[in-house]
């Protein structure tokens, strides 16, 4: 009982911050690096519902984020659709795109899936380059446009400004670990689980796992496709540089490092993928080097991630509170 109390009470003071976080940040670069790691955080649950619960390592998450992004950026562009209307199309595009590669993709297990995938996202990339007649080629799209404003009690809500699409992402992040949390609660989720354990056995008492490994990989497409599409209309300005293989692995990074199978994982994996580049600028052209050095270590010494090492931390400080009043 007095474990559920902590984590209310650690979960309500991240919403409150989460909250107040515009107010507290006057520097709008790091504003605008909060609004990344959000979409972030969309990213990597989807990841996480397909490595994490799942037990398969899919390489191919940029991709379909460049599938979103591309989709609601030419829905606006090229037919005129709002904004809002392209942002809901987004995701829906990007799943029933991954069900058409999921279907072959999934009949093949471990480092196969993964190569599959690896594939995919191969191919989109390629084709987002070269359909210059589409996609504008390596010069990108331009212009993309930023959702509509609306009025709400009397309120004119616009996200011209940075501010106002923080609290849209951070809906969007808090929709996608919401959701990806009723799924663990499910039994669709406790399915997910079985599957990583041990798929065999449980093919042997009768599920049948193919199903359960597509939703999660269709969901864990049109988590990606949504974030490609508060990404770009985000951003201004589209090119197919984000979308490639080293962004899909930083989506697997974000769910090792923070905490795989975990709720909070992804989330704080996500702001270590967009923190951890920025803060190491300073080493200049040894930035990827520390950067893939403090990788290694922490994959090698912390295998399940920062989270229950956190967890670990905060229930030593709670324990000596209670020993010292």
């Amino acid at each position: 009982m007095k474990s559920v109390i902590n984590n209310r009470f650690w979960l309500l003071l991240l919403l409150v911050f989460s909250l107040i976080a515009p107010r507290l940040i006057s520097v709008p670069y790091f504003l605008h690096l909060m609004i990344l790691a959000l979409i972030w955080v969309v990213i990597a649950q989807g990841q996480n519902l397909i490595q994490g619960f799942t037990g398969y390592v899919s390489i191919a998450s940029a991709g379909f984020m460049g599938v979103g992004a591309y989709a609601s950026t030419l829905l606006c562009l090229r037919l005129g659709v709002s904004v809002w209307a392209a942002m809901a199309c987004a995701p829906v595009i990007t799943a029933l795109i991954a069900v058409f590669v999921g279907y072959p993709s999934l009949r093949v297990k471990g480092h196969y899936f993964a190569i599959v995938t690896l594939a995919y996202n191969l191919v989109i990339f390629i084709i987002l380059n070269n359909f210059s007649s589409l996609t504008g080629g390596e010069g990108g799209l331009t212009n993309v446009p930023r959702p509509e404003s609306f009025g709400l009690a009397g309120l004119r809500i616009s996200f011209e400004g940075r501010e106002s699409y923080y609290y849209l992402v951070l809906f969007a992040a808090m929709f996608a670990t919401l959701t990806c949390a009723l799924i663990l609660r499910s039994r669709i989720g406790q399915v997910l689980l079985a599957i990583r354990q041990n798929e065999t056995l449980a093919q042997a008492v009768g599920i049948e796992t193919w199903h359960y490994k597509l939703f999660a990989f269709v969901l864990s497409a049109a988590f990606a496709g949504l974030a490609g599409a508060l990404y770009a209309h985000f951003i201004g300005f589209l090119n197919p540089e984000p979308f490639g293989v080293d962004q899909s692995l930083n989506a697997i990074l974000a769910v090792i490092l923070g905490g795989s199978g975990t709720l909070s994982g992804p989330v704080i994996g996500a702001f270590l993928v967009v923190a951890l580049p920025e803060y190491l600028r300073v080493a200049d052209n040894l930035r990827l080097v520390v950067y893939g050095a403090l990788l290694i270590v922490t994959t090698i010494y912390m295998p399940r991630g920062v989270v229950p090492m956190l967890v670990a931390g905060l229930s030593r400080i709670m324990a000596l509170f209670k020993r010292n009043p």
